[in-house]
């Protein structure tokens, strides 16, 4: 068995400098991936292009994160902590200039590409930092300030763009964004230490292509199943997405035989750890969940109860900053109770929300629709912050990045698999209500019913799973590793992010 990363002996002030470096710049690149959300009327005039072809700015930057993160557990064992954080900065900084310069639709969508590339290695390397740097007892808290900084960038990113557009091109989106990300590269690579020993294992190169041809395929077949124009495309989206559900089985079981013989491009023994199998179960009916709801409000608001772009964009922040907020308070309750008491709460909070959200018509209050939207978000905090902390914390350290890696593309895969489905029933239901004498909007309104009413099931889904977590065990101790008293857990406890 590898051996496991050795953290540094770093006093506490260091130790929350590298954190605090790693999380704004995550909270950089992820407040891009729901910044376009606004500009895609915009960006159709000006490059004369589609509502489906500018659709796709969004729906790289998936594709391309289920692409790369399954490689990132080999990365990040092979490259130091500063190169790793290096070239994500890097290839977002380039991805950045490079869109903000576009000079056609094309050179766009490859900037976000190499954007979404950039983005996904950030979030494995912060995971697998934090995990190595901060002692168990305290892992917690700083998950929870970790929450804080991931639920807020994605929802000001709509709001923000608002804004921006309020005051002039498209560009802006990007310009503004520019000189945050160099600053943040710049005093990044000064306060970055190696956390580690880099390992030159080589990388199986069919894995990867299975990885890359399976979980692309995967989610772009899954996001196409919702499409309107989903029978006209040239390969049906169903066929893609059974080809891609057969590549990454294909995928699996080449790790599970290299396993036996050599180091595996993702090291599936994470799954041997029954905690957390659960936790990755939570997590992806969760996230499925979520990523129907934040599809449909805004087409609710606006196309529903006729609420322009910007006003949407406000109107959902409070939900995004209910889970932020709350992710230090979750994280502090986390280490004092554990996982079971937090998680079924906030699961069944989901559930009762989604369902809620089901009621919903042509003549109900935004103001409903917000208290609605921070309760959900409030219980989305109860979930997350607690699965992803407690989930982790089961592994041996030499599997964190594998662990992040795993976490991070089924994340891709339940998104759009939550996309998807939702999509596709609400257009289905439209469709029927419109059939049956509905008006337009009548007809909208009782689709969207109807997706809120499968997130309400995937949310009492995650309820049964959330009544299988138990406080999970302690990690195996690794070779080498310092015990409780030992110099890198004292530098590291009490850091705060």
């Amino acid at each position: 068995m590898p051996s496991p990363p050795a953290a540094p002996a770093l006093p506490p002030a260091h130790v929350t400098a590298v954190l605090r470096v790693l999380v704004l710049s995550t909270f950089v690149v992820l407040l891009n991936e729901t910044i376009m959300v606004n500009a895609i009327p915009r960006l159709m005039r000006d490059f004369e292009v589609t509502a489906t072809a500018a659709g796709w700015l969004s729906t790289v930057f998936m594709l391309t994160m289920a692409v790369v993160i399954p490689v990132t557990g080999w990365f990040l064992q092979r490259v130091s902590t500063r190169s790793a954080f290096g070239l994500a900065m890097a290839l977002f900084l380039t991805g950045t200039a490079l869109a903000a310069a576009a000079p056609a639709f094309s050179v766009l969508l490859a900037a976000r590409v190499v954007q979404a590339a950039g983005t996904a290695v950030m979030m494995p390397l912060l995971m697998t930092t934090l995990m190595t740097l901060v002692p168990v007892q305290d892992r917690g808290r700083v998950m929870g300030n970790v929450t804080l900084v991931i639920s807020v960038a994605p929802a000001l990113g709509p709001a923000v763009s608002g804004v921006l557009l309020q005051l002039g091109t498209w560009r802006l989106l990007f310009l503004a964004v520019l000189p945050i990300t160099a600053a943040m590269a710049f005093f990044g690579l000064r306060k970055l230490v190696n956390i580690g020993e880099p390992r030159a294992t080589p990388i199986d190169w069919p894995s990867a292509l299975l990885a890359a041809a399976g979980f692309g395929a995967l989610v772009y077949g899954l996001s196409g199943l919702g499409a309107a124009d989903s029978a006209r495309a040239p390969v049906p989206p169903l066929a893609t997405t059974l080809a891609g559900a057969a590549l990454v089985a294909l995928f699996g079981w080449r790790q599970l035989a290299l396993q036996r013989s050599s180091a595996p491009l993702l090291d599936l023994r994470t799954l041997s750890f029954r905690h957390f199998r659960v936790s990755l179960a939570l997590v992806c009916l969760s996230f499925m969940a979520l990523m129907g709801a934040f599809i449909l409000l805004p087409m609710y608001l606006q196309e529903v109860r006729g609420l322009t772009s910007l006003h949407t964009g406000l109107l959902l922040i409070p939900g995004g900053l209910a889970t932020g907020l709350l992710g230090p308070q979750v994280g502090k309750l986390y280490d004092r109770f554990g996982a079971p008491r937090l998680v079924v709460p906030g699961a069944v909070t989901t559930a009762l929300c989604l369902a809620l959200f089901a009621l919903v018509g042509e003549q109900t209050s935004p103001w409903l629709v917000l208290a609605l939207h921070v309760t959900l978000s409030a219980g989305l905090a109860f979930v997350f912050t607690p699965v992803f902390t407690s989930g982790l914390s089961v592994l041996p350290p030499h599997l964190y990045p594998h662990g992040s890696a795993v976490l991070g593309s089924l994340q891709q895969v339940a998104a759009a698999a939550g996309t998807a489905l939702v999509i596709s029933v609400m257009s289905g239901r439209a469709a029927a209500a419109a059939a049956g004498g509905a008006g337009a909007t009548e007809a909208l309104a009782a689709g969207v019913r109807w997706g809120f009413g499968v997130g309400a099931v995937l949310g009492v889904l995650a309820v049964l799973v959330a009544l299988l977590v138990r406080t999970p065990p302690a990690p195996p101790p690794a070779p080498g590793a310092k015990d409780e008293n030992g110099t890198a857990a004292d530098a590291a406890a009490g850091a705060p992010v």
